[in-house]
């Protein structure tokens, strides 16, 4: 399928303090994995833990991208194909990039593009990115 003008939508994790370049960095490999462009990206998405999250902000303002953040409990009613218990003990939901991104893009599972792309920075913080395609 060509993905041509089509819009998506990312589901955004991360570790606490993770800076904002390991953000942009991992949402630039995801994207190039699905064959998107930037301009392609409608909505991004992540759990209300991260409103305050200095290098999630800062990649959003850069990239110029409104997020929404979705409490653990809305997220963890969304069926992901790679939930982690990890994940669920510490922030109460199973998934949150799968999740976020779903629950952005208003579709289901079968509408992911990328799952789901980590990327561990140079600082060992971990970003995921998850993109899903919107109706």
């Amino acid at each position: 399928m060509s993905l041509g003008s089509r819009r998506v939508a990312l589901g955004l994790g991360c570790d606490r303090g993770t800076p904002e370049a390991t953000i942009a960095q991992a949402v630039q490999e995801a994207l190039a994995a699905a064959g998107l462009a930037p301009e392609q990206v409608a909505a991004g998405a992540s759990i209300t833990l991260k409103a305050d999250e200095v290098g999630l902000l800062g990649f959003a303002e850069h990239f110029g991208l409104a997020l929404t953040f979705y409490p653990p409990e809305v997220l963890a009613t969304v069926p992901v194909p790679n939930p982690s218990e990890t994940v669920r003990k510490y922030t109460g939901t199973p998934s949150v990039s799968e999740a976020a991104a779903l629950l952005a893009a208003g579709t289901d599972m079968r509408q992911l593009l990328i799952e789901k792309h980590k990327l561990r920075g140079p600082d060992g913080r971990n970003a995921t990115v998850s993109i899903a395609l919107l109706p």
